[in-house]
């Protein structure tokens, strides 16, 4: 679209929500929305016209002097710079709009890592407290088998060296050697 056919700047319908007004500044859509007039504004507009109408408003009419033939090359060159001014400010606003969205997803992500590395640490501690209740239990089964061996085998000496001190002899038994 050429510049000299696009609508005047102002509050259009938005062409994606059909819900809300944006503004057009004449060259392109701005990202500002508002919600369709109340019947009160739309109230005060027709007031307004039906004044402007009554005393003939008349928009001022810009002077020859901006009218002057300034040349092909002094055209080209106020179209560079609008070109230019307009490119800048695209990348400007886009810059803006991805440090807000970065900024955004920082503050998304901060509770994932908080909220996974919670998770983390809960599962790292139950791994321990799960470690620490079984070696304390192969610790008190070692100590319990060990005195049950011990005393076994200590019955069994005893059991031997009464044998071998004649309490074999008197229960009618010889001993084999």
């Amino acid at each position: 679209m050429r510049r000299i056919d696009a609508p005047r700047a102002g509050w259009y319908p938005d062409p994606e929500s059909r819900t809300s007004l944006r503004y057009w500044d004449g060259l392109d859509w701005t990202d500002a929305r508002r919600s369709p007039p109340s019947a009160a504004e739309l109230l005060s507009y027709e007031q307004r016209a039906e004044f402007e109408a009554a005393h003939q408003y008349v928009p001022p009419v810009p002077a020859a002097a901006d009218f002057a033939y300034r040349g092909p090359r002094a055209d080209n060159q106020q179209i560079v710079e609008d070109v230019r001014r307009a490119a800048r400010s695209e990348v400007d606003r886009a810059a803006d709009l991805f440090s807000q969205r970065a900024r955004q997803m920082q503050r998304d992500i901060v509770p994932l890592v908080s909220d996974y590395t919670n998770r983390l640490i809960k599962w790292i501690r139950l791994a321990a407290i799960v470690a620490v209740v079984l070696l304390v239990a192969y610790f008190v089964f070692q100590v319990a088998a060990q005195a049950s061996l011990f005393e076994w085998i200590g019955d069994r000496i005893d059991n031997f060296t009464d044998d071998q001190n004649g309490a074999g002899i008197t229960s009618g038994v010889r001993p084999l050697l």
